[in-house]
């Protein structure tokens, strides 16, 4: 009776009713359970030297694919210039790169029409073959994301111990930003003048 109906509590906002029975929402986890894993059992020298394997893994990819085909990269630009109009309505490509047609495409491995007369053709030619080679790039180009979101995990763990272990100190701090799964939360800590 002696209740007030403007009062509040947070529990107001924090429990939801299901079946006639109060329960609390549970907070959504700022970290995926992989994460709080690796925190809890491995040290942040440990993460490191992992991150850095894993880097020289991707740069050791990146030099053998070159990435001139990768999907998802800007497909580059060859600009020509030309004098007049004229020219821009005669122009054909092939004649300008001195190859085939049926190259032109190709953004790497381009022989000219004198080579081709010159030179057999070296490497695969069949389509079954193509096929298998392009299935097999691809397969390392997929490798190559998947090392790369595996160095970015393991920087975010890397941030995420090491903002752990400046919070043990026990200088004044202001929580400015919430950890979140791609990035650790952001502290503010008191400025203190060293002797």
């Amino acid at each position: 009776m002696e209740k007030n109906p403007d009062e509040f509590y947070f529990k107001m906002i924090r429990a939801e009713l299901q079946d006639g029975v109060h329960k609390i929402k549970q907070p959504k986890d700022e970290v995926t359970p992989e994460q709080v894993k690796l925190m809890r059992t491995q040290d942040i020298k440990y993460v490191e030297m992992k991150r850095v394997a894993e880097a020289k893994k991707i740069e050791r990819l990146k030099s053998e694919l070159h990435l001139l085909d990768a999907a998802g990269k800007n497909p580059s630009k060859h600009v020509f210039f030309f004098d007049s109009k004229k020219e821009v309505q005669e122009f054909d490509i092939a004649t300008h790169l001195d190859t085939v047609p049926e190259l032109v495409d190709r953004v790497y491995n381009r022989p000219t029409i004198a080579t081709l007369q010159k030179e057999t053709l070296k490497g695969a030619t069949d389509p079954a073959h193509l096929k298998k080679l392009a299935q097999q790039r691809k397969n390392q180009y997929d490798l190559l994301k998947q090392r790369i979101e595996r160095e970015k995990a393991m920087f975010v763990v890397a941030q995420k111990i090491q903002t752990r272990k400046d919070l043990l100190d026990k200088t004044h701090k202001v929580k400015v930003k919430k950890e979140t799964t791609d990035g650790p939360a952001i502290y503010k800590f008191k400025f203190q003048r060293k002797r």
